[in-house]
């Protein structure tokens, strides 16, 4: 069994697959204060709730946006578990063509969500990730990553308000029924929701006919896509949250071919 681990700026997702079949899927807070024995600890629980013995996991594939839990993760994959896994990177085939200016910068998450998307779905396509940072990613015809761009996430927009504005609270992540709000809670749920579809809507024409992919299919990924609303109910041709892991997946065995 294949262990993937996808390193994000809130939580971290991890699955467990048998051959390239997805067969349990945990998430755990990103928590960068905890060491090797904690993660792997943590992880040997979940096994055991599944009584799935360590001795089972042949490999490991990690992504991570977080530099600080690269060693974290790999050694406590080392150590518990007795596979050095590979870390998702420059240098590592993808099956993606990235024209980014610096392959370097792009991160490794953006990539696994190109990966699967390309292999489920065919492209052109726009895939967007609504997570910590929302990420727009341009893919085109040629299964060429073109670049894309990158905002803030709807519930960093939030918090940001309640931390730089004394006099503005947290608010719960709820889409009010209208645009006009007549209390502040609802006034900032409405600025940065409807915002953010509108900024989605304009975004998206935007990299479409720079990238000249006009028509392309629209992905979106990540847990917050629900909270949008859009003029055209079927604005998203795909909404699919389980991309990065199986990204993971395909990386894998792109990488080692002779994996069963």
């Amino acid at each position: 069994m294949i262990l993937a681990i996808d390193v994000g700026n809130t939580n971290i997702k991890i699955g467990l697959f048998e051959g390239q079949k997805l067969k349990y899927s945990w998430r755990i807070s990103t928590d960068v204060t905890r060491t090797s024995d904690e993660h792997g600890s943590i992880l040997k629980q979940l096994l055991s709730s599944e009584h799935i013995p360590s001795s089972k996991i042949t490999g490991g594939i990690v992504s991570s946006v977080i530099p600080q839990l690269n060693y974290t993760i790999t050694h406590m994959m080392e150590y518990f578990f007795n596979i050095k896994p590979i870390m998702v990177g420059t240098g590592v085939k993808t099956g993606l063509n990235i024209k980014y200016e610096n392959p370097r910068e792009l991160g490794s998450d953006r990539i696994i969500n190109c990966v699967a998307a390309s292999k489920k779905y065919k492209p052109p396509y726009i895939m967007i990730d609504f997570g910590t940072a929302t990420t727009f990613n341009v893919v085109n015809e040629k299964n060429e990553f073109l670049g894309g761009c990158i905002t803030v996430g709807i519930k960093t927009g939030i918090k940001s308000l309640a931390d730089s504005a004394a006099r503005l609270p947290e608010v719960e992540l709820s889409r009010p029924a209208t645009v006009l709000a007549n209390n502040t809670s609802k006034a900032i749920q409405s600025g940065v929701i409807y915002g953010m579809t509108g900024q989605v809507e304009y975004l998206v024409k935007k990299l479409q006919k720079e990238a000249d992919i006009e028509g392309c299919k629209i992905i979106a990924t990540g847990g917050l896509s629900q909270l949008l609303e859009f003029d055209n109910p079927k604005f998203f041709d795909v909404v699919d949250r389980g991309l990065s892991l199986e990204g993971l997946s395909i990386v894998y065995y792109l990488n080692n071919t002779d994996a069963k």
